[in-house]
């Protein structure tokens, strides 16, 4: 059996479901994680691995070790004041961190919101909070404003916000109005949830005096989410410092950091050097802090990330051979979907659906494979009769190029008229997954035993272990604010 894989795939693979988590770890003493960044971004240290050799430069230097012509990919998202704090009358304080929109789910729809808007939240101190609700004064222009906090429901493991904002004096309309619709609930036949929510519309309609986008609510009253693993309150410095200096789109609550690194002079020097940039967005959620709880990554379930990509940037990729240099894991991680997104559209070329335009954690490991017949894909069972520790072909579509996969994106958006392909993702790439598209990595050092650190050993295979040692033998620093690796592994030509 293993010999009919073999000719179908021509390479065998153990399955990534099966790998330990415990066998990515490392020491880490806390002295190694930065805690802050270095005041001039791009003399941090840049460790280079090139095909098995390690060497280190200043991140400065790294348009010279790029190579001439090629294209190179950003994230760039925006880090929001994402974090909001709550304090209960009993003195319980509630935390609200915000990294997913619900209502409405549209990222740029969201922050133009004003009065009201739902979010999935992460909340901090949940047992402490008893279904109150939870409000805090701020004001604006020496306007009184309340800001309050609603929990109506959970979806997997997030927790549903309603979130609202009104000046104060509309707030004491809005509680009474709260508690007249809890009255006529309680009665037979009484208000529905379409009646209440037709009631606060019209209570809206007299907000006249403040008006308030969600986007210029969070800058005043929330905070810059930085990574937990800093131990430190957030500073002003922050809201500079955890922004990459080209980041645009606001929607993150985490920093795609290996762009941290780069600073103008270091953009205008790629550029000088006749490497071409584009950029993307995949913004950013609180999941890329979840640790892997699982013995194996089976057990772990990755979060959807939201991505927008243009159709500039995919004609660019077609351009450049299918092949780019991705800046950080967030790029690494939208890139390698689009393979799998363009074939779903080849699946149905006439019919693309949202479900065709996200990528299911494990897809890239799923048995059988597809061909492309008459412009269109079929499948084609492959055995899998040959163990768990072999998964077939990376997948079901490994006789589409990765050429015919962003073709096929090209021409769903020229035929819908559309200039950027909104996605999302779930994709997991850890050992055995097959590169489709990122030929060099650009990013920093990750937590132990992290889906960052899969995605990376990935790309390096178990050199990953020397990376690693070496870089802590050297007095690289670690995670967010610490230093970066240009990676470019051995079968890169």
């Amino acid at each position: 059996m293993r010999e009919i894989m073999e000719q179908v795939c021509n390479l065998t693979y153990m399955n990534p479901r099966n790998i330990k988590i415990s066998d990515y770890n490392y020491p880490l003493p806390d002295e190694r994680i930065a805690k802050f960044p270095l005041s001039q971004r791009d003399q941090s240290k840049l460790l280079v691995y090139d095909r098995g050799e390690i060497s280190h430069t200043t991140f400065s230097n790294i348009p010279d070790l790029l190579p001439k012509g090629a294209l190179m990919v950003f994230n760039n998202t925006r880090v929001i004041q994402a974090r909001l704090h709550f304090r209960r009358e009993t003195g319980a304080l509630i935390e609200v961190v915000l990294p997913e929109p619900y209502e409405p789910a549209d990222y740029e729809l969201m922050f133009q919101t004003q009065h009201e808007c739902q979010w999935l939240c992460l909340v901090g101190n949940l047992k402490k909070w008893k279904g109150d609700i939870l409000r805090r004064e701020i004001e604006v222009d020496g306007n009184k404003i309340i800001v309050s906090a609603e929990h109506i429901g959970t979806k997997g493991t997030s927790q549903i916000v309603r979130l609202s904002w009104a000046p104060a004096g509309n707030e004491e309309s809005r509680m009474k109005n709260e508690e007249l619709t809890l009255t006529s609930s309680n009665t037979e036949g009484g208000q529905d949830k379409g009646n209440y929510d037709s009631s606060f519309s019209t209570l809206n309609s007299s907000r006249s005096d403040v008006s308030l986008s969600f986007a210029e609510l969070i800058d005043i009253v929330g905070e810059l989410p930085i990574p937990p693993y800093l131990n430190r309150d957030t500073e002003e410095s922050d809201k500079t410092t955890y922004q990459t200096v080209y980041s645009k789109i606001k929607g993150s609550v985490a920093a795609p950091t290996a762009g941290l690194h780069f600073t103008d002079a270091v953009l205008a020097d790629i550029d000088a050097h006749g490497i071409e940039r584009e950029e993307l967005t995949l913004h950013v959620g609180a999941g890329t802090f979840r640790p892997v709880k699982s013995e194996f990554i089976s057990g772990h379930d990755m979060h959807t990330e939201y991505v927008a990509v243009r159709l500039h940037t995919i004609e660019r990729l077609l351009a450049h051979g299918c092949r780019a240099i991705a800046v950080g894991t967030t790029s690494v991680r939208t890139l390698e979907s689009l393979y799998y997104i363009g074939c779903h559209i080849l699946q149905h070329p006439d019919n693309v659906t949202d479900n065709d335009l996200h990528v299911q954690q494990w897809e890239p490991y799923s048995n059988g494979k597809q061909i492309i017949e008459n412009g269109k894909c079929n499948t084609v069972d492959v055995p899998t009769s040959a163990g768990d520790d072999i998964t077939a072909c990376q997948g079901p579509y490994t006789t589409i190029s990765t050429e015919d996969a962003l073709t096929a994106i090209k021409d769903y958006l020229v035929n819908n008229q559309l200039t950027v392909l909104h996605a999302s993702t779930q994709i997991i790439i850890a050992p055995s997954y097959q590169y489709r598209i990122v030929s060099h990595l650009v990013t920093n050092f990750h937590q132990p035993q992290s889906t960052l650190l899969l995605l990376v050993s990935a790309l390096v295979g178990d050199d990953w272990h020397n990376i690693y040692d070496d870089a802590l033998q050297n007095g690289f620093r670690f995670l967010s604010y610490g230093d970066s690796s240009l990676l470019i592994p051995k079968n890169n030509a």
